[in-house]
């Protein structure tokens, strides 16, 4: 089996321990090769083409959203590490623990940050010859939904290992993990998510549309989740209730603020689409656009804090008095995390030469057309 003929196949080793419990980020080298000599018996007894394959193990358990970013980057890092292993070693067996704590490689390092999921996911691979790949990979898509279950003694030894319960230790194709956490995210009013997500997953170079819940247009193309801002979403909003306007543009916020959680811990990039605005900019944690220029003669800039219950800081408004006009909007800001607030603000102050000064509105303020805007005596 020389490696540039092998082709890969990607499963986890899935554990749902019991709820409060939680395990270790990763499994030493020598707790990583014993773990692999077992799941090797367990996928053999499955299906025994298994032996003709070269199974490689991360002893390191990862949230889904960690092995599910773009290039599948776990999987390829363990495949990479597989195939440098002299052929023959146990067994054609191969495992990566962690030494004092730390993985091998940058990709194959668990976050804590997901540590508390309900999930924890080892990953697997098996590195099959050209000609057995195809009929493998079909095989264990079928074999795994109905015997998918890992052996006895394997879960009696990852509980003794990890030192937690578990409820659930099951192997699973990509596909199954794929599907798994699409009905997860269509549960919780996220299908329009998945469907960019799924995109960048598995046709990156596919432009993929979708209207969120609430409507808010979102593209994904060229490696990134652009998003249509709110405020041009509340622009474009048919005329109503000033009171549901805002309700609509405080759940438009909260909705964004999901979706970006979600793309960052997946690792997809989230931009504003530029649409009628001048600039939009991203960084960590927020959102900036960029609506008109600085207008000679005008009063210096001030930033205003649209604020909605519940959410606090929606929007952060760059206003500017023009004598005998009404206030004009430079830009809009939003901060995505409560962490970000702060560097949005640094930012916006230096770029328009003002103090890191916010004037708290309390509520979102809207102008005559019912688009963001601004009170005249905050300004005076």
């Amino acid at each position: 089996m020389e490696a540039h003929t092998l082709l890969a196949l990607p499963l986890v080793l899935a554990l749902e321990p019991l709820d409060g419990e939680r395990p270790p980020l990763s499994l030493s080298r020598d707790a990583a090769a014993a773990l692999a000599a077992r799941v090797a018996d367990d996928l053999h007894a499955l299906l025994p083409q298994v032996r003709e394959t070269r199974l490689a193990l991360a002893g390191a358990l990862f949230d889904p959203v960690e092995l599910l970013r773009p290039g599948f980057p776990a999987w390829t890092t363990l495949e990479d590490l597989a195939r440098r292993v002299p052929r023959g070693q146990l067994d054609n067996v191969v495992a990566f623990g962690s030494h004092e704590a730390r993985m091998p490689a940058p990709a194959l390092q668990p976050s804590a940050e997901f540590a508390d999921g309900p999930l924890r996911l080892l990953p697997l691979c098996l590195l099959a010859p050209a000609a057995l790949a195809a009929e493998l990979a079909g095989e264990l898509e079928i074999q795994l939904i109905g015997r998918g279950e890992a052996g006895a003694p394997t879960a009696d030894w990852l509980m003794r290992a990890l030192g937690i319960r578990l409820q659930h230790v099951r192997y699973l194709s990509c596909n199954d993990l794929l599907a798994l956490t699409c009905v997860q995210y269509e549960n919780v009013n996220l299908a329009p998510l998945w469907s960019l997500l799924e995109a960048a997953l598995l046709s990156p170079d596919r432009a993929e549309s979708a209207l969120s819940a609430r409507g808010l247009a979102l593209q994904y193309a060229h490696g990134q989740v652009q998003a249509q801002s709110p405020a041009q979403w509340l622009a474009a909003q048919a005329p109503g209730d000033v009171a549901q306007r805002v309700h609509d543009y405080a759940g438009i916020v909260f909705e964004l603020r999901q979706y970006a959680a979600l793309l960052d811990a997946h690792q997809l990039p989230l931009r504003l689409q530029p649409g009628s605005t001048q600039a939009t900019e991203a960084a960590p944690g927020y959102l900036l656009e960029t609506v008109a220029a600085v207008q000679a003669g005008g009063a210096t800039p001030v930033l205003l804090a649209h604020e909605a219950r519940g959410l606090g800081v929606v929007t952060v408004s760059v206003v500017q008095q023009v004598a005998g006009r009404r206030a004009r909007v430079l830009a809009h800001g939003y901060p995505l995390t409560p962490a970000a607030l702060g560097p949005l603000l640094a930012q916006l102050a230096e770029r328009y030469g003002v103090a890191a000064e916010l004037h708290a509105l309390g509520r979102v303020v809207l102008d005559e057309r019912g688009t963001l805007g601004a009170p005249d005596t905050i300004l005076d």
